[in-house]
């Protein structure tokens, strides 16, 4: 229990020797009744380019009401934001994964700055739900996360659609296979509204483990952005928070190694994003939690893919919350005993008292019981071998091969791979290899969806392979394998890679391996110069300098 709420802004705006302080407040209109509350942050990432965040500022409202309904003065404030569906396939994406940092540090320094008691984040877009939560536990001031929700599904032509059947018809458009009528006609009934894209991609994953993780309320997240409830949750979230004030609930308490596993059994069971892999390492290290990528194996080895979703399941996250949502899942997941019950959650209570009393859905398909799963066992696993020796991630939805060798097609940037499938230079049983795209060689490890998606729209996800150091987004899907470490700018054995070279994936033997001797690749590398840096000076010449392993997180702190 805290003894005073103020702890933090009764240092900057009570006495007489802080007069000029409560003098800028009051310029806004705040009064003299107002400074004597708890300043509470609502950080959120609204942006006026993309549907995933456009609702935060109505959100924020809803959560500042409640927070002003439960004692507290909330204080609006906007991070940034890039958006992947956007960026993607261009020199753009690369400042993605470096938004995740600046989120994260600009949300730090903002409540730091201004020594607020506690904080609301609202989160949207891939990067936003890391970069706030690498924030909080930085602070490690009461907090909690409210996800914005997700889009609904648009429909063209009878077909229900998300941007993933966006990219995948610029690869079909590019192959012949439809025509631009066609394209643009997906094009224009993809996404119909606000929310993040709405299969288990990158955002619905990262909202699904700051529910496991305890971060934000069970449950919450889960709503659509367009549903009426979403405005209801971002008023308890006001509410909530005060609570955790109140009881000195921080996010260090809640972020424990046994919540990182949970959000992991979840994650898995959902079929989520390999981009998790990076940022729930990320969130281990902000709290100072041992976390190894080796930990998502073992987990993916004994946790059974539960949920029916997008990218390659049938259904998308709107159809999830309707089924029952996290919480159903999370049930399931105790019931299995493959969850640690007794970790903490904002709500105060565990996450097995959150789940266990989760109401079964009747005639629901998408959310499927641990004696009848999808998958036995997960697909999001570690590699190694003399290509990865750090290791790398591959998820397999369970209907790819569990082997391929074959002849590696080698390209030094993302443009030129996708150019060499739109022209139909890859054929059958090659294995595309994209390099110098990780952390520190892209800088910022692109996702390679604008690939992935041409290699399916063209018919050829069954027949081929596509390694990386970058990163995929959430919708891809196929033979794929990202976050090799060390990346290929820093002297990883992808570096020495040439066309021809036959590379070998064994899912088995958890085996990434080029057929060449170890003496040959130590004999190419000792002939190998390091590119020269792609930016010279600004955000991403900062970030190259000192961005870490992606087997590390990725981070730069």
């Amino acid at each position: 229990m805290t003894s005073d709420m103020r702890y933090n802004s009764r240092v900057l705006l009570d006495g007489p020797d802080r007069a000029a302080a409560r003098s800028y407040f009051k310029a806004i209109g705040f009064t003299d009744e107002d400074l004597k509350r708890p300043l509470i942050g609502v950080a959120h990432c609204w942006i006026e380019i993309t549907p995933c965040n456009y609702n935060h500022r109505a959100l924020a409202e809803k959560v500042k009401e409640g927070i002003r309904a439960a004692g507290g003065l909330p204080i609006e404030f906007n991070t940034i934001t890039v958006t992947d569906g956007i960026a993607m396939g261009t020199e753009g994406m690369k400042s993605s994964l470096v938004s995740r940092e600046i989120i994260a540090d600009s949300i730090e320094l903002v409540s730091r700055g201004h020594l607020f008691d506690a904080l609301v984040t609202i989160t949207g877009c891939d990067k936003t739900a890391p970069g706030s939560l690498m924030a909080m536990l930085r602070l490690n001031i009461p907090s909690l996360a409210l996800y914005s929700g997700s889009i609904m599904p648009g429909e063209y032509q009878g077909r229900r659609l998300t941007v993933q059947d966006v990219f995948e018809a610029i690869g079909a458009h590019n192959a012949g296979r439809i025509t631009a009528e066609e394209l643009h006609g997906i094009e224009s009934h993809a996404c119909p509204g606000a929310g993040a894209c709405g299969g288990q991609f990158t955002a619905n994953t990262m909202s699904t483990a700051l529910e496991m993780l305890g971060v934000s309320p069970m449950g919450f997240n889960g709503v659509p952005a367009p549903h009426p409830r979403k405005a209801e949750v971002a008023f308890e979230c006001g509410r909530l928070v005060m609570s955790l004030l109140q009881q000195g609930i921080r996010p260090r308490q809640i972020v424990t190694r046994n919540a990182l596993l949970n959000a992991i059994a979840g994650v898995v069971a959902t079929g989520g994003s390999t981009n998790s892999v990076l940022h729930l390492v990320a969130f281990a290290k902000e709290a100072g939690v041992r976390l190894s990528i080796d930990d998502f194996d073992k987990i993916s080895e004994k946790t059974p893919v539960l949920a029916d979703l997008k990218p390659s399941g049938k259904y998308t996250a709107p159809d999830m919350f309707e089924a029952g949502g996290m919480p159903l899942v999370g049930r399931y997941l105790l019931e299995a005993g493959l969850l640690y019950p007794n970790e903490l959650t904002v709500t105060g209570k565990t996450i097995g008292e959150e789940v266990q009393k989760a109401p079964e859905v009747r005639g629901q398909l998408v959310i499927h019981p641990p004696d009848k799963p999808l998958k036995k066992t997960g697909g999001l696993l570690i590699l190694r071998g003399n290509l990865a020796p750090d290791g790398c991630v591959v998820k397999l939805s369970g209907y790819e091969r569990d082997a391929h060798r074959g002849p590696a097609r080698v390209f030094n940037r993302e443009e030129d791979a996708f150019r060499a499938v739109k022209l139909g230079k890859i054929k059958p049983g090659d294995v595309i290899v994209i390099r110098y795209e990780g952390p520190k060689g892209g800088p910022g490890m692109r996702e390679m969806l604008a690939v992935t998606a041409a290699v399916q729209g063209a018919g050829l996800g069954n027949s081929v392979a596509l390694i990386t150091d970058g990163r995929f987004s959430g919708a891809s899907h196929g033979f794929v394998v990202g976050h090799i470490s060390p990346e290929a700018a820093v002297g990883g054995p992808l570096a020495v890679l040439k066309n021809g070279d036959m590379i070998v994936l064994d899912i088995k033997k958890r085996r990434l391996d080029v057929e060449i001797s170890n003496t040959e690749i130590r004999t190419r590398l000792r002939k190998w110069k390091a590119p020269s840096p792609r930016y010279k000076s600004g955000a991403l010449a900062k970030y190259a300098r000192l961005v870490s392993s992606a087997s590390e997180g990725a981070t730069t702190g």
